[in-house]
């Protein structure tokens, strides 16, 4: 599934996402092996890159990316010393990923986002953090052309296809587009949204980054509201058999992504170990 997965340029076509108090360095091995190209550490992994470090560790030839550093959270030379440490142990492996996350979790220090973003990648071009190993967490035009001008690519965070159109056509076609999408394995359309609806409701519909993007593809209030519409919740965690799911997934293949970073949902309480086996044997199947 994974061609040249340790660089920052166009790694594997299919990778994974998850928080990083889900990723240990047992799950990188099996991840490795199933021929995944790249695993995301979601949330807001600590500008140490402590957690990217154990799961290069780990493994051997699995890119590793952070899915995101928030620029708010931690120092820009704290983060490209880091930098430099996992290029030293794991030459070419690492990816990092940064952006301005949200005003709602990020309060008052919210002030000017866009500035602080470039201002940010200026400390990142002074110490030394090449671009082709950086992307940003883009959704809107305007940071979008800033990834393709300051970075390697993209790493846009719940988004339909529709939105990777959109993003590859303003990126350009030498950027990184790797879209993150959240998905079910259940056949079964109500169980599946149930699974999905409250990831997808919680926090992510009261946050307006997400909320006026999805507006700017078309969705209308009623979509967004009351837990999102069916419509909406099959399209932003689509679901089905695995041979179904991946078929949703190629979809961001054919609007443009160069990467489709897989969040797999599962049930209370279930691990999502087996899931990953299932989608990589229909993804290369």
């Amino acid at each position: 599934m994974g061609t040249d997965a340790g660089t920052g340029d166009r790694s594997g076509t299919f990778s994974v996402w998850r928080h990083a108090d889900g990723l240990t360095p047992k799950l990188a091995v099996e991840l490795e092996r199933l021929g995944y190209g790249r695993i995301w550490i979601g949330g807001s992994p600590d500008g140490d890159l402590s957690a990217a470090e154990g799961l290069l560790d780990a493994t051997s030839t699995i890119g590793v990316a952070t899915g995101i550093v928030n620029i708010w959270k931690d120092d820009a030379r704290t983060v490209a010393a880091s930098f430099r440490r996992l290029e030293e142990l794991h030459p070419g492996r690492f990816l990092l990923g940064i952006g301005a996350g949200h005003r709602e979790a990020t309060g008052d220090r919210y002030v000017r986002p866009y500035e602080a973003l470039v201002s940010y990648l200026d400390v990142l071009d002074a110490e030394g953090v090449p671009q082709r190993r950086r992307v940003l967490a883009a959704l809107g035009p305007r940071v979008l052309r800033l990834a393709a001008e300051r970075a390697a690519g993209a790493h846009p965070y719940l988004v339909p296809p529709e939105h990777t159109r959109a993003a590859r056509e303003i990126l350009g076609e030498d950027a990184l587009l790797a879209p993150e999408q959240k998905v079910v394995l259940e056949p079964d359309p109500v169980r599946a949204r149930a699974i999905g609806r409250p990831r997808i409701e919680n926090p992510y519909l009261s946050l307006s980054n997400y909320t006026s993007n999805l507006r700017r593809l078309g969705w209308s209030e009623e979509d967004l509201t009351g837990g999102g519409s069916d419509r909406l919740i099959d399209a932003l965690a689509p679901h089905g058999t695995p041979p179904q799911v991946a078929d949703a997934l190629r979809a961001h293949l054919r609007a443009g992504a160069d990467e489709v970073a897989i969040q797999l949902l599962t049930a209370e309480g279930e691990l999502p170990d087996s899931g990953y086996r299932l989608l990589a044997e229909a993804l290369q199947g």
